[in-house]
């Protein structure tokens, strides 16, 4: 398996170690619940070095991204980020992705760590098809670390540790800027709902960064979290897991990514799209929590009134609301809150009931249901 740079810092902490898409990468170091509402109190540090980190620059750069990206980034500045999809041809999405915009003709896409190589070989391939010359496009996974501080204590934490002014940070925008004095990139975003920071610096300087701010972190209630509550915490917040609720075989309007295409521009899928949009969709992807006992897993099936309906792509216990929740595809015409079906937990059907996304929202929301980024 390949590891992070982090790796033997997590064996030291006593984190459980699992095969996550070829990574040997920490699931937990306490346990699931824990590690969940402390982000959800104080603070969390997540290791996410295995992300993919792919920079596209050159005079050409922003009519290539315009035509391989869904959205219109036309307007994008200096400084801000923006979440966007690969698609397919059939309109399939190949990646969901953050596009940075680091300077004049330079962007970064910070893709899923499972579609990096994917992403990255396909890109290639159309700028050669469609001869964009003048651009070009590294993969810069190995050389770029990356870590997640997440929580209300976030703010207080990192502020300790760089020189910059984190509190007139905008939610996706970033700042290029020092962290201990290492060059670094911080962008108030992440993937739990919460207030928080990604941290980009040096690969082989990351884990000075992690070190300092567990020390920073101690009075603020830090802890290091791993990957199982990370896909809690994320899931509370109606976000998605690609390969789970999303891959090449569904759209972004089948699932909450409508609104990140823009059909007035040209790009690959977008006819396929259009189609779609015009058309309608036949199924959706929708929020559910359980009304009996049982937690939904990924491939459950949906039945209705006794027929097989769809599937479950995301289940588990929500610490925070302490019920179980979860995602699932459905037709459209069982797509509307409040609409009740049953799922397939092992033996029985338990009932479920669509609900409004996300399932957990804070006071001052930084999920992008609100925020349209």
């Amino acid at each position: 398996m390949n590891k992070t740079p982090l790796y033997s810092r997590h064996v030291a902490l006593g984190a459980r170690i699992i095969d996550f898409g070829g990574w040997a990468m920490p699931v937990q170091y306490t346990s699931v619940i824990e590690e969940h509402l402390t982000t959800r109190s104080a603070a969390g540090l997540f290791d996410i070095c295995h992300m993919g980190e792919i920079d596209v620059n050159g005079t050409g750069a922003f009519y290539f991204l315009q035509h391989v990206l869904s959205r219109n980034i036309d307007g994008q500045k200096i400084g801000q980020m923006k979440l966007s999809v690969l698609a397919t041809e059939e309109g399939g999405i190949m990646d969901d992705l953050t596009v940075y915009l680091l300077g004049e003709n330079h962007y970064r896409l910070v893709t899923n760590a499972s579609t990096k190589d994917k992403d990255y070989a396909w890109l290639l391939k159309v700028k050669d098809e469609k001869g964009f010359s003048q651009v070009e496009i590294t993969d810069e996974t190995d050389n770029i670390g990356k870590l997640d501080l997440q929580g209300p204590r976030s703010e207080d934490i990192l502020q300790q540790v760089m020189p910059a002014n984190l509190h007139s940070l905008k939610y996706y925008h970033f700042i290029q800027t020092q962290v201990l004095n290492i060059p670094a990139i911080v962008s108030r975003s992440g993937y739990t709902g919460e207030n928080g920071f990604e941290i980009y610096a040096p690969h082989d300087r990351i884990g000075e960064i992690w070190d300092r701010l567990l020390q920073a972190g101690v009075d603020y209630g830090l802890k290091p979290i791993g990957l199982g509550a990370r896909d809690t915490l994320r899931l509370e917040s109606g976000m998605m897991l690609y390969g789970n609720d999303m891959d090449e075989t569904t759209t972004p309007y089948e699932v909450v990514y409508g609104w990140i295409v823009n059909l007035e521009k040209d790009f690959i899928g977008r006819d396929a799209l259009e189609k779609q949009f015009s058309g309608g969709v036949k199924r959706k992807l929708v929020g559910f929590t359980m009304w009996e006992r049982g937690i939904a897993r990924h491939g459950y099936k949906v039945f209705k009134d006794g027929l097989e309906a769809g599937i479950v792509t995301s289940g588990t216990h929500s610490p925070t609301l302490e019920k179980a929740i979860g995602l699932a595809f459905v037709p459209v015409e069982l797509s509307k809150p409040g609409t009740t079906f049953d799922i397939q937990i092992r033996n029985h059907l338990a009932a479920a009931q669509v609900v409004s996304l996300p399932f957990y929202k804070k006071e001052k929301q930084y999920a992008f249901f609100n925020i349209f980024i």
